[in-house]
Formats: C-alpha cells, structure tokens, sequence
C-alpha cells in the first residue's frame, strides 16, 4: 500500500460539506506524510503535454545553446547545468555530492512596474525570466504557470478549512506569490553515478507546497516514511504529486510536516532519462511567516521565530547553492 494517498479534488466546485470532505483528506495526508497525490485537479491534460514537449525539446539543445540562458545569481531564472547543486546541502550536509540533474527555472509572468515590485528587497524574486529560443516554450510555460498558481489557490483555500479557518485566510499573503517553476531533467546515466550522488539528494523543499509533475521513467521519487524507510511515491496517470514544504511546517508549528525526498538513479543498465516539472508555491515575499491560529501546542511557545518568506527562501537557496566541502 502506498504511503501517498490518492485525492480527487472535484470535491472542491461542490458546496460546503463536499470542500470540507476533500479539506479532511488533505489535512491527514499533510499531518502524517505531508504527500499525496491529486486528481479531478483541472488543468487541461492538453497544456500539460505542451510543457512535457517543450521540455523536452529544450534539454536536446546543444549545452552552449542552453547555456545562453544560464542562470545569474541572485537571480533564479534561467539554465542550470548538470551537476551545479546538490540539494542534500540545503539540509546542512555540506559535503554532499551534487545531483545528477539539469533545471529551468522561471518565475511569475506579467509582473507589473509599481513600487512594490520594484523595491530593492523584491528584485531577486522578480527578476525577468530567461527564455529558450526553443518554438513554444515561453507560452507553454507561462500559460502553465497561470494554471498552477490557481491550483495553488484552490489547495490553500483547503488548507484553510481544515485547520478551522475561513477558506480565504491565506489568500491576501499569496496574491503577488514569488513561486518558480522548474523543469527538472535527469538525463541517462550512461556512466555509473559517484559513490552516494544520486538524481537529487535528500532534501525537504523550501516553500509553502510544491505540486509535481511526473513521468513513468525509472529511477524516480522516494519519500522517507516515518519508520525510516525510503518509499516508492507511484507515478498517477493524470495526476499530480503534491508536498508540504518547510515553510508550511514552519508556518503551522509542525501540524503539517514537511518530509525527506529524493529522486534515485535508475537501476544498473537502464541509460533512461526523467523528465518532472516542479511547482514551488512561495506566499508574497514580504508575508510574516508566524503560526497560524490555531496550531499553537498548549502550554509551548511557538516552535519557530517569526520570518519573512523571501527572507526564508534566499537562506534554503544559499545553502542549496554553496559548494561541497570535504
């Protein structure tokens, strides 16, 4: 039996007891595993094979064509080689090998050019995005983004209810969200990884939720269970696989847990390539991360100080970014 349910989120256009319904099954999944899996989302499987086509496409280009748009920090947009970070880091091992892996990354479509877009804390969270050339990839993706921002939504306003409050709650904190997009590709292993380098490294992600699109390819996502064991999470067709990420944990006081991931590499002798796309929902760069009421623990403190989430994010990318030490 999986360790990941399985959610139909149809549930959430009926009235209110049919959205309290779906809200109990995500707040279980969030309290015991922080996955699970989503379907009766509604994004159109037609734009879904759109970004998965793209995608593709731009990773078959040339790497000094790729490289064109290779990323500038601080900024997170663009190209990320293969090899240039190792997420295991993000969690304090600095020695960690780096992950067998290429990336692009975008971030929101149609920023406006007022002031609170334009300040000086909020310019490494909308820095312009860099495109590929590669024919249909800037719609595709942009149209996506616009997509999984009101999935976003729509989990959040779940969220809400199922920790007894009103199901727009979250919304003023997520209404100029700095998520990114990654498309994440683990091309063939044609030689054998170093001792301990694998897809991606352990990790737990940085934001609020992340919703990811998945393949069939071996050599995929494993989550570690309670009982200290690294599980299989199914590839859904149809589906997408949603996580909880540090920011939610530290946001909810640990109600919701955000869980230890990776993505192995395919079994000896299989050269297959992956390809996932990764939703990184990040609330409003300057909304206060404090408890949310009702998840204080009686007679405890708050377990967490209170953190702005452009302030929580550039932290987990810095560790994720710095180079291994031995």
């Amino acid at each position: 039996m999986s360790v990941v349910p399985i959610i139909d989120l149809s549930g959430f256009a009926g009235d209110l007891a049919a959205r309290q319904a779906v809200a109990k099954q995500i707040d279980a999944a969030c309290r015991e595993t922080g996955f699970l899996c989503i379907t009766g989302h509604g994004v159109p499987a037609e734009l879904i094979a759109q970004v998965r086509d793209r995608g593709l496409a731009f990773f078959d280009e040339e790497e000094a064509k790729k490289r064109e748009i290779e990323r500038r920090p601080p900024s997170f947009r663009g190209y990320i080689p293969l090899a240039s970070e190792g997420l295991a880091r993000s969690t304090g091992r600095a020695d960690a090998a780096a992950d067998l892996k290429e990336a692009f990354s975008m971030g929101p479509v149609n920023v406006p050019a007022d002031a609170y877009h334009t300040a000086p804390e909020a310019a490494a969270h909308f820095a312009p995005n860099r495109w590929p050339t590669t024919p249909g990839y800037r719609e595709a993706y942009e149209a996506y983004y616009r997509e999984l921002s009101a999935l976003a939504d729509r989990l959040l306003s779940g969220f809400a209810l199922a920790l007894g409050l009103p199901e727009n709650w979250f919304a003023d904190k997520v209404d100029r969200h700095i998520s990114n997009i990654r498309a994440l590709h683990y091309p063939a292993q044609e030689v054998a990884a170093a001792p301990g380098q694998l897809r991606a490294g352990e990790h737990t992600d940085y934001g609020c939720l992340t919703i990811l699109l998945t393949d069939t390819a071996p050599g995929g996502l494993e989550v570690l269970t309670k009982s200290g064991e690294w599980a299989a999470v199914p590839h859904v067709p149809g589906s997408f696989v949603v996580n909880i990420g540090d920011l939610m944990a530290q946001w909810s006081n640990d109600v919701y847990v955000s869980t230890l991931h990776r993505v192995v590499n395919p079994p000896a002798g299989t050269a297959s390539r992956r390809l996932s796309i990764a939703f990184f929902h990040q609330p409003n760069y300057d909304a206060l991360i404090e408890c949310i009421p009702g998840c204080e623990r009686p007679g405890e403190p708050p377990r967490y100080a209170p953190i702005t989430s452009g302030d929580h994010r550039l932290m987990k990318v810095m560790r994720a970014n710095q180079p291994a030490m031995a």
